[in-house]
């Protein structure tokens, strides 16, 4: 018996977290099929702001308390995290989704990397660099990719890097609110640019619950679930599993958007995902004098 309930303990923050990133993904692939009506830069707008309410009316996150390095380093963070959602959408104009998943991806992988010189660690280089030459344009199989769309696809992924770091230093002064302030930041910086590029259409009634549905399986659903598995998983199994997601992407572009890719993305992909998994599980954390607290990525 308590062994059943060890197995148990340990299968459902797991299955939780297979199903947020499911959700995230399933999010992406709802906003880029309303991209022909406010634009990529309207749905980011539209996504982030309602996340925004949805998460400031869970969290309550004037009840945080505020120093001036605290409020630098959440302006930091909801900076990079709205450019990194802006530069995503964009991206998805033009790359299928499980590619502009596993380009971002890259951000946080080599950063990840550069805590550890280890021969081991050139092994995970070679192969997330192997991906890479598979999935650009650089690639002959991959003529047909649009340069721009995979450049904002890795600007995505430095933005994310940046997300990372400047979300260790709010996640210390902030701890569980500092994904709902971010955002909050995020918002304000990607809303006027939404306006912008959308117009009006942005505020046609008829796209609320669509925008909706968008902010809820992109950030309140997997923001909880995250939150309830990173409680009751190791670090290290945590980041495993997120190493995961390009695969995922690929798989929900391909049911609700029909993105086929060829064999030789699959294959980049693949070593992406080798690459983070053997990261993961073979990097050496850094002592931090902040550690991060619940701190996660925001697609």
């Amino acid at each position: 018996m308590p062994g059943s309930k060890l197995a148990v303990s340990i299968a459902l923050p797991i299955l939780l977290l297979i199903i947020a990133m499911s959700s995230i993904q399933g999010g992406a692939a709802l906003a880029k099929g309303i991209f022909p009506v406010v634009g990529a830069e309207g749905v980011s707008a539209l996504r982030l702001s309602l996340g925004a309410i949805i998460l400031c009316l869970v969290m309550r996150p004037w009840r945080a308390p505020f120093n001036r390095a605290g409020v630098l380093s959440l302006l930091g963070y909801g900076a990079s995290l709205g450019v990194m959602n802006l530069l995503f959408y964009m991206s998805l104009k033009t790359v299928p989704l499980g590619i502009a998943v596993a380009l971002e991806f890259t951000g946080p992988l080599v950063l990840a990397m550069l805590s550890s010189r280890r021969f081991i660690d050139f092994v995970w280089i070679a192969l997330a660099v192997n991906g890479l030459a598979l999935l650009l344009p650089v690639n002959p199989a991959n003529a047909e990719l649009d340069p721009l769309g995979a450049a904002l696809a890795l600007g995505a992924g430095v933005c994310w890097a940046l997300y990372i770091l400047f979300g260790q230093r709010a996640g210390a002064e902030h701890g569980s609110q500092t994904v709902a302030l971010g955002t909050v930041v995020a918002a304000v910086i990607v809303f006027p640019i939404g306006v912008f590029a959308a117009g009006s259409a942005m505020f046609h009634f008829t796209l609320l619950p669509v925008a909706i549905g968008v902010a809820i399986l992109s950030t309140a659903l997997p923001y909880s679930l995250e939150m309830f598995a990173l409680t009751r998983l190791p670090a290290r199994t945590f980041s495993t599993l997120m190493s995961m997601e390009p695969a995922i992407a690929a798989m929900s572009g391909l049911i609700f958007l029909q993105e086929k890719l060829s064999s030789s993305q699959w294959v980049a992909i693949g070593s992406i995902i080798v690459a983070a998994i053997g990261v993961a599980l073979t990097v050496k954390p850094q002592p931090a004098k902040n550690p991060p607290r619940d701190i996660k990525r925001a697609e």
